[in-house]
């Protein structure tokens, strides 16, 4: 028999890590809140690459992070009453600031005048109120003391940026405090995880399956309509991220069978069918972090987005940034609980007819 030829029973199940069941059940959320607060919440600025690039180490003071009015109860309220059924939390984020009481460094909220284990608080609202917790975690990292890593001509990892060792080994380190801490966590995102190369980046998703495996896990591809995912910057994934695009063509979950994706490099699929569902992430308004003056989309325009990403097969995480008291601001609650009552609307017309 032709070995490269599928038995009808590998064909329905597929070669990915999770099973179709579970991947449908995660499907089935639709429709999440992504969440970014942190050290960037307090500045007119989102470290980056870029900045990076410009300086590349630079340590924000702690006395800055100030949320005084700090609630993720709140967050996580609003999210339920806007019909959301996950949440997506930025851990850490590329200033290295950790929002719980890490014990391999001393940038984290226990250090600050604030103290509240942001991700404790958070994890606990999502049960409370029924949604699936996930948290997010940045491999840019710009902090001074965590020595992330560079860029450098020749090409290690993917593009010209890489983390060093002691880098990946202080992420692993991070991450296993986050997913042993906190009980059941349904997603987790690693972003920009070209930088880690691909044996780092199959030594993270080890390390996180291992650690939970229910968890489904996501290794950002960045701006992406959907057509393929970038096995080059983020594999292995359970999932293929959108960010700031929608999706082109009607999604499904996909069944990736790729000849290109025979290639010697760790982690590489072989030619099998991987079932993958996709994920846009993208803002409610302009900003992932807070930034006063950034209002909400249209009405029409957060409708149309969410509409395009359920009709063409793929959840919906918009971002909904906490303001620097620690709340998430009236105008963007109220864009939520009105586009809740528009889809409402349709649903109720569609019935009628």
């Amino acid at each position: 028999m032709n070995k490269d030829i599928m038995t009808q029973d590998k064909l329905e199940r597929g070669c990915q890590r999770l099973s179709r069941e579970r991947l449908a059940q995660w499907r089935r959320l639709g429709y999440g809140m992504f969440l970014h607060f942190g050290m960037s919440t307090f500045i007119d600025e989102v470290l980056d690459g870029n900045a990076q690039r410009a300086s590349p180490y630079r340590a924000v003071p702690l006395e800055t992070y100030r949320p005084d009015a700090l609630d993720p109860e709140q967050w996580v309220r609003t999210a339920a009453e806007a019909g959301m059924r996950y949440a997506v939390l930025t851990a850490k984020h590329h200033t290295g600031f950790c929002l719980w009481p890490s014990r391999h460094t001393a940038y984290h909220v226990g250090n600050t005048a604030f103290k509240t284990d942001v991700i404790g608080a958070f994890v606990s609202a999502c049960r409370s109120y029924g949604l699936m917790p996930g948290l997010y975690y940045a491999s840019w990292d710009e902090h001074p003391d965590h020595r992330f890593g560079g860029t450098v001509a020749s090409e290690v990892g993917w593009g010209n940026d890489y983390t060093t060792h002691a880098y990946r080994q202080f992420q692993l380190a991070q991450i296993e405090e986050l997913l042993t801490g906190y009980g059941d966590i349904g997603e987790f995102w690693i972003d920009i995880p070209k930088n880690l190369g691909p044996d780092g980046r199959v030594e993270q998703y080890a390390q996180i399956a291992r650690l939970q495996p229910d968890c489904v896990i996501s290794f950002n591809q960045g701006f992406s309509n959907g057509d393929g995912l970038d096995t080059r910057q983020s594999w292995p994934s359970d999932l293929c991220t959108m960010e700031r695009r929608l999706p082109s063509n009607p999604f499904s979950v996909r069944q990736c069978y790729e000849e290109r994706w025979i290639l010697d490099l760790p982690g590489r699929p072989p030619a099998q069918p991987w079932y993958i569902p996709g994920e846009v992430c993208d803002t409610i308004g302009r900003e992932w972090f807070y930034k006063e003056g950034d209002v909400p989309r249209s009405d029409a325009e957060l409708l149309g987005m969410y509409l395009v990403c359920r009709e063409r097969g793929v959840n919906m995480l918009f971002n909904v940034p906490p303001d620097r008291s620690g709340l998430i601001p009236p105008m963007y609650s109220k864009a939520l609980f009105r586009l809740r009552d528009n889809l409402g609307r349709l649903t109720d017309a569609e019935v009628r007819e």
